[in-house]
């Protein structure tokens, strides 16, 4: 069908104009964005204020179920969703990062099945990051992108386009306004901004690729909120005239509340879903915020003692691994955020063990592929999965009928035998004084002591730090979690920075406010539903 009469268009409300800004702000586009909006951001308001009231129900009850009302729905062994387009049946190896000219001409090229394209948790939303991360995936897909770095002078330009990375695209949670594109005197929310403007733009460029407009579904909190998201998909791809059925979402199950609801959220997107992958801090922040006053069974120790081999992880990772086989939908699990030291072979020779165990049994256990936040473990994962898929796209005939989930096994963080330690309250300080403070100069994936970091490490960090001192854990040294004690290691941080760094650069930094607003979110009485909502607040540009 033809495009449906122009609607009023959204608002750019920048100071400056970007570079080419106006190839992605075009008012064909920011008419299909108002439309999405007026149609679709009352329903997302209902979905948030929802998000909230169930929250307070945990809070009073201080457990979950799996829904009785859709019993019927999860019994039923009929339906099944979509079968995966061409270039979304090998998904084996997929490398994640933002989408800045560099990231995206190496992740095209890194040898990964898919990349991630990410305008999420890996990308400050910046307006220049939004703006010019749309124009460089376009740009990719005309094959118009090159670049060269200033410091070094190496070129990087896109190889052959069958060696290339299939592009699937996250756009920002739900919860996220975008202030720059305003609609009736009303932000947009980011979400309805990322995927608008990449779905106008790309949709029939992809398919003449041979490929499609795909998207990675971030935050998601129930089958609602996926129901919310197949509507949207409906209307845009009436509204470009492309055939239903051609856009492919894989949900992110990394919210507590979803992981009880993956039969659902599949059900919800049947005609449009690719799969749903485990992710695995957003998932510890997000039973952390539910569960924050539920006393000491909740209490997570250290998130580097939380590994995937934890009994309630395992319950999680396998039951998604058998949801999405027995509805034909490819699981794809965890990430492994290392980042070789080109000074260390030692250290990248451990770290290339784990990495490999770690694949190695998510191959074993059924998953179809998994998430690197590095190039250089493209080969290492490729491997693992290479030794279980061979010559197949994926395991999807591996339903995995063995495994059998209860309600409670999804919550027993008791199961685990390990305790918060003084050491991790001070790795979680250090991180997430580190990662806020590049967050607030634009950077959203921050390499923090070899590790990829992004913005659900840094609420995992300032959620244990709230989650020990408000249940009044006492670490192994005898000390107690006090809001003293937060501010005693912050500034010790901070001041151990300052003197790595030096004095010019700490001062040309965002560090003092950095340090601020983690204890303003890690020792708030009221615990913020987001650390990136009160950090949107003081982001420049």
């Amino acid at each position: 069908m033809s495009a449906p009469a122009p609607t009023p268009l959204a608002t750019v409300e920048a100071a400056e104009p970007l570079p080419r800004q106006d190839e992605v702000l075009s008012e064909a586009a920011l008419a299909f964005v108002a439309e999405l909006h007026r149609r679709f951001t009352p329903r997302r308001d209902e979905l948030l204020a929802r998000r909230a009231e169930r929250r307070a129900e945990i809070a009073r009850t201080s457990t979950l179920d799996f829904l009785p009302e859709t019993a019927q729905l999860r019994e039923d062994e009929s339906w099944k969703v979509a079968p995966a387009p061409a270039a979304l049946r090998d998904r084996r190896v997929e490398i994640t990062g933002p989408t800045d000219r560099k990231m995206t001409i190496n992740a095209l090229n890194s040898g990964a099945k898919v990349w991630l394209a990410d305008f999420e948790d890996a990308s400050a939303p910046t307006w220049e990051n939004v703006v010019l991360g749309q124009l460089n995936l376009i740009d990719a897909y005309e094959r118009k992108i090159d670049f060269t770095d200033p410091r070094s002078g190496k070129s990087y330009a896109l190889k052959d386009a069958a060696e290339l990375a299939t592009v699937v695209m996250r756009p920002r949670g739900w919860h996220l306004e975008e202030r720059h594109l305003t609609v009736d005197g009303r932000p947009v929310p980011g979400a309805l901004v990322d995927f608008g403007l990449y779905f106008f733009h790309n949709a029939q460029r992809l398919i003449d690729l041979g490929k499609g407009p795909y998207f990675y579904l971030p935050k998601t909190e129930s089958h609602l909120e996926a129901r919310l998201w197949n509507e949207i998909f409906v209307f845009a791809q009436d509204y470009v005239g492309i055939p239903q059925g051609t856009v492919r979402a894989t949900v992110l199950i990394e919210t507590i509340t979803a992981a009880y609801e993956m039969e659902e959220i599949l059900y919800e997107l049947r005609d449009h879903a690719a799969g749903l992958n485990a992710g695995r801090w957003d998932y510890l922040f997000s039973i952390v915020k539910n569960f924050r006053d539920g006393g000491a069974r909740f209490v997570l120790p250290d998130r580097n003692a939380v590994t995937m081999t934890a009994p309630f992880m395992r319950a999680y990772t396998e039951l998604l691994v058998r949801t999405c086989h027995k509805r034909g939908a490819h699981a794809i699990g965890g990430m492994a955020a290392f980042i070789p030291s080109r000074k260390d072979a030692e250290v990248n020779k451990v770290a290339f063990e784990k990495v490999k165990a770690d694949k190695d049994r998510e191959a074993g256990d059924g998953f179809d592929g998994s998430w690197v936040a590095h190039p250089d473990l493209v080969p290492i994962a490729m491997a693992s999965f290479d030794a279980v898929l061979g010559d197949k796209p994926n395991q999807k005939d591996r339903l995995r009928e063995d495994v059998s989930v209860a309600a409670g096994d999804l919550i027993a963080i008791d199961s685990l035998d390990a305790r918060p330690t003084y050491d991790g309250l001070r790795n979680a300080v250090q991180v997430g004084i580190r990662y806020i403070e590049a967050w607030l100069r634009g950077l959203g994936a921050v390499a923090i002591f070899n590790l990829m970091e992004d913005a659900a490490t840094a609420e995992i960090s300032r959620s244990q730090i709230w989650q020990w001192i408000n249940a009044g854990v006492v670490f192994e040294n005898g000390e107690k979690a006090t809001p003293e004690l937060a501010r005693t290691v912050a500034a010790e941080e901070l001041a151990a920075i300052r003197a790595e760094i030096g004095e010019e650069a700490f001062t040309a930094g965002r560090w003092q406010q950095a340090h601020d607003l983690l204890l303003k979110v890690s020792l708030d009485e009221d615990y913020a539903d987001f650390l990136t909502l009160p950090a949107y607040e003081q982001l420049v540009g």
